[in-house]
């Protein structure tokens, strides 16, 4: 059921230190917190791309609109 992972020397270090500094019991805690984390950032990451491309998309017609609202010069006689 299981998968054998093969861990080198100084990843074991590495993951022995985090297990007692966040201080759970098993290596297996420390591998799933450290999936958690990067999953939230590929999400994060995810979610800026796509807040990009609809700002990106709606820049135009933004700029279209406001222009519709933009004041008259106070300068310039509105005659």
């Amino acid at each position: 059921m299981g998968k054998p992972l093969m861990i080198q020397e100084s990843d074991d270090r590495r993951i022995e230190s985090l297990k007692k500094k966040i201080g759970v019991k098993t290596k297996v805690e420390v591998v799933r917190r450290a999936l958690e984390l990067l999953e939230e950032r590929a999400e994060r990451v995810a979610r800026i791309s796509q807040w990009k491309k609809a700002a990106r998309l709606a820049a135009k017609s933004s700029y279209e609109v406001l222009s519709d609202f933009k004041p008259h010069s106070r300068l310039k006689r509105n005659d």
